[in-house]
């Protein structure tokens, strides 16, 4: 980093490099933070709104992009950048995630009053499995540390939303950086995420099937739209008239329409994404597809609708520890085939799609997941514009970032060489101007002694009692691990993690006690079994890890025939 920052019109000495950097870090502390302006000269500049600049110069000036030529003047007071074999690349989106929003623990069990949907039923008003209210924009929080984590693997904004229910609540674009939890808001709603999925089966009361969440689902809109024509019309003339009764998800909901805000439908195989475009039309609301993988059988159709679609990255693929004696159907290995190729099909149907993480927990691994859709027909600037600009189409920020244009939000990405060479490196990350130096990872200095991936259940006592967790954990060649930990006190996302020898230690952050708190695992691996300490907050706690027997191929089959739906339909 030393030899890249430079002071505009002459190199720095690096004799001097010591005594200056203590002096700026005196004056910016006094200025109230880092320099105000930066310029990255002489690199390679791919701007995704027009065509690459050769030796071109990028300046920066309170957060905005000032200048993007090869003869834009430089500030006498910005820091330089010599970009001499640098390529600049608009800021990384993630169309949608969760990322900086505070994962929430299962609800504990009400008292009193039968249950439904696992909420206490509260008469006609109540609406299970929804809180629409809540909005990514208020919960936002730099406590989170895969801020941190997106932000190295490049990415510099978020399409974030709460999680959990058919309408968990409203999602917002975020900026990974700021000093107060309101820095990180670029646009407040955005979208709507809906699920179209029972998720507790016949116990959980209803809607407890497909046909009674989209029955619930149309009713709830049905409800807001009277509702809003009802508290209208009171408003016009109360006198002699019963006032409406106030809805809480209802209100919440028809303000984030009036907003613009649009459904986000979550839809991934053939069937489902028909019955979204044909809900779309039914219910006359503006709609998009998240996960969209089987889109390679449908482009024509989605494309027709005029409806985007956010893909899921996490393609699809037989888990490491399945029935090896369960023979996938040939749907199954068609879909697993063919998904990559989905946004290829896309670009040739005419289809404005977007990149998102979705249920892939690893940053770094997205640009690996994308260069799949490259290798099955994607072209490459196609791929990048589906990371930049098209999310910011999509989602109304295309004024204010998404590509590299003067005016625009400085959310840039420095990296050695083209983004999806697996060998590049990233080397800086601004985010709204603030820049950010990008450091490898330790790496385990001892070889893995054997393959730590599956799923884990770990068994501890704390102060509470007995308590189980699921670690659903990925080692890559080196040893370095990634994955969730889940339980009943939420899902937390590996931060950082590695497998050096018969070692292993692994780091999640998640909300603890009111705030968020790293929880690090660490013991040994014996190929068998796991065994070690989870330290949090002070406290240690023993635990033992064995691995999830994989599920019968009998009792597979029984539960998607039981299921009536396969992996993809």
């Amino acid at each position: 980093m030393r030899s890249l920052l430079r002071r505009s019109g002459r190199s720095v000495p690096i004799a001097l490099l010591a005594l200056l950097s203590l002096v700026t870090a005196t004056c910016a502390l006094a200025q109230g933070g880092e320099p105000q302006y930066f310029a990255i000269r002489g690199a390679k500049v791919v701007p995704v709104s027009g065509p690459p600049l050769e030796n071109a110069t990028v300046v920066i000036g309170r957060g905005v992009i000032i200048a993007v030529a090869a003869d834009a003047a430089i500030p006498a007071d910005a820091w330089v950048v010599e970009g001499k074999g640098l390529v600049v690349y608009p800021g990384l989106v993630d169309s949608f995630t969760d990322v900086g929003i505070a994962p929430t623990a299962p609800a504990a069990p009400a008292e009193g009053g039968p249950r439904r949907g696992g909420e206490v039923a509260r008469g006609p008003e109540d609406r299970p499995q929804t809180t629409i209210w809540r909005k990514a924009a208020d919960e936002a929080s730099l406590a989170d540390k895969r801020i941190e984590t997106w932000r190295s693997a490049g990415f510099t904004t978020v399409v974030s939303a709460p999680k959990g229910g058919f309408f968990p609540g409203q999602a917002a674009v975020l900026d990974l950086a700021g000093e107060r939890n309101g820095d990180l808001v670029v646009k407040s709603p955005v979208a709507i995420p809906v699920v179209m999925r029972a998720t507790g089966g016949f116990a959980s009361g209803f809607p407890d099937s497909l046909m009674g969440v989209i029955g619930y689902e149309h009713q709830f809109l049905l409800d807001t739209d009277w509702l809003a024509r009802a508290n209208a019309a009171y408003d016009k003339n109360p006198k002699g008239t019963a006032r409406p009764r106030y809805d809480r998800a209802s209100a919440a909901l028809s303000d984030a329409l009036q907003d613009h805000a649009f459904f986000l439908i979550a839809s991934n195989t053939a069937l489902d994404m028909r019955r979204v475009l044909a809900i779309a039309e039914r219910w006359k609301i503006s709609a998009a597809i998240f996960g969209g993988q089987a889109g390679y059988e449908i482009a024509d159709e989605i494309a027709a609708r005029k409806t985007p679609v956010i893909i899921d990255l996490k393609w699809p693929e037989a888990e490491k520890d399945a029935d090896p004696d369960d023979q996938p159907s040939l749907r199954t290995l068609r879909f697993r085939d063919r998904a990559p190729s989905t946004p290829a099909a896309f670009v040739k149907a005419g289809v404005k799609f977007s990149f998102a993480s979705g249920a892939q927990s690893d940053p770094k691994a997205l640009l690996k997941a994308v260069k799949k859709s490259i290798d099955a027909g994607l072209a490459p600037d196609a791929a990048l514009r589906a990371l930049t600009l098209s999310p910011a189409e999509i989602f109304g920020v295309a004024d204010r970032l998404g590509s590299i244009e003067k005016g625009k939000i400085a959310n840039l990405v420095v990296a050695d060489g083209d983004l999806f060479n697996e060998k590049t490196k990233i080397k800086l990350v601004f985010v709204d101007g603030h820049r950010f130096t990008i450091h490898e990872p330790e790496k385990p200095k001892d070889a893995p002694k054997g393959d730590i991936s599956g799923k884990w259940k770990l068994a501890y006592t704390t102060p509470e009692g007995s308590e189980e967790s699921v670690a659903d954990l990925v080692m890559a060649g080196d040893g370095s691990i990634s994955g969730t930990v889940s339980g009943k006190r939420g899902v937390g996302t590996i931060i950082s993690g590695y497998l050096s020898a018969d070692k292993f230690n692994f780091v999640i952050n998640m909300p603890v006690e009111g705030s968020f708190a790293d929880v690090t695992f660490s013991g040994t691996f014996d190929g068998s079994t796991l065994k070690g300490n989870i330290a949090v907050l002070g406290y240690s706690l023993d635990f033992t890890g064995t691995k999830s027997a994989p599920t019968s191929s009998l009792a597979a089959r029984s539960a998607a025939n039981l299921a009536g739906q396969g992996d993809a339909q």
